[in-house]
């Protein structure tokens, strides 16, 4: 059913993966993982945003997920090269992490609004994984790097803090929403790590981004459709679809881009930097929807981005 990279039928693809491979560990690497880790933040804000807008984030998670699964099974199944056995654990072990992942996400956008959530989750995600990149990978902070995830985190719970105090949307679940957003950083520093372990894992990282969107996107459908068929209110299926669509190309990019970027450089920056996503949140959600923004939230958002720079150039 599948062919092999070199003599199969998809060359570009293949020559694509051999680019990328030749590129690890190289200074044209870190580069183009620095432009992919960035992407991949602007990208993940509108994933988020999606997710919490006007349909309810279960069923727009399961919308998303049943579409990026449809757009996955083709590629793995007839394009990329078929796993090695080792792969099947390591699938079953992230396709577990990114259910609870989900869990928690889900949750945390029933209870608080985005501006408040978002930041937190953001901000617990980058302090443990650089803690998981030194346990699994050995990859070391340098000190200044270290100061700038500490601006970066100031910022970000910083941003946070003055939400919660502003905000007067969903005061009485606030704190639960705010317990539920740091277990939820703690799942995106777990999968973080986990699926850079993945990707390193495979001969081809296509093949494992194919066949994660494939098997990931399986585990919320039927829930999504479940709560669906019970509402009293059941919103149309077709703008909730065409939500699920736009986000499912949204993840394979988001997602697709981050995982590429740890393939190519640390993990640990990789994801320091996509923590900028933080600032285009706040954008989208004075933007699109209509949550209020002021000069202290982009003196919050100012530090988010320098902490962002000093990692990236204090190494």
């Amino acid at each position: 059913m599948h062919s092999a990279l070199q003599g199969g039928p998809f060359p570009a693809m293949a020559c694509m993966s051999e680019w990328l491979i030749a590129l690890e560990g190289t200074a044209e690497g870190k580069q183009l993982a620095t432009a992919l880790a960035l992407a991949a933040a602007l990208l993940h804000a509108i994933f988020g945003a999606l997710q919490k807008g006007r349909h309810d984030p279960w069923l727009s998670r399961g919308a998303i997920d049943f579409s990026y699964a449809a757009m996955a099974a083709p590629f793995a199944f007839f394009v990329v090269p078929w796993p090695e056995p080792h792969m099947w654990p390591i699938f079953a072990g992230a396709v577990l992490i990114h259910i609870g992942y989900k869990i928690f996400q889900g949750l945390a956008y029933t209870k608080g609004a985005y501006t408040v959530v978002y930041p937190v989750v953001r901000g617990t995600g980058p302090l443990f994984t650089v803690v998981g990149a030194w346990l699994l990978f050995g990859e070391i902070f340098a000190p200044m790097q270290w100061l700038g995830v500490g601006v970066l985190l100031c910022g970000i719970y910083g941003l946070a803090v003055y939400n919660l105090r502003t905000l007067t949307l969903d005061r009485e679940t606030m704190p639960l929403a705010l317990g539920l957003a740091v277990m939820t950083g703690l799942f995106v520093a777990l999968y973080t790590t986990y699926d850079a372990y993945g990707i390193r894992a495979a001969a081809d990282p296509f093949t494992f981004l194919a066949w994660f969107f494939f098997l990931d996107g399986l585990t919320m459908p039927g829930f999504a459709w479940a709560r669906w068929r019970n509402l009293p209110n059941r919103p149309a299926a077709g703008p909730l679809m065409l939500r699920g669509v736009i986000g499912g190309l949204v993840a394979f990019f988001s997602f697709g881009s981050i995982m590429l970027a740890t393939r190519l450089d640390k993990v640990g920056e990789a994801a320091v930097l996509r923590e900028t996503s933080t600032v285009f949140a706040a954008l989208i959600g004075w933007l699109v929807l209509k949550e209020t923004v002021g000069p202290r939230r982009i003196a919050l958002m100012s530090l988010i981005a320098a902490g962002a720079v000093i990692v990236e150039f204090g190494g």
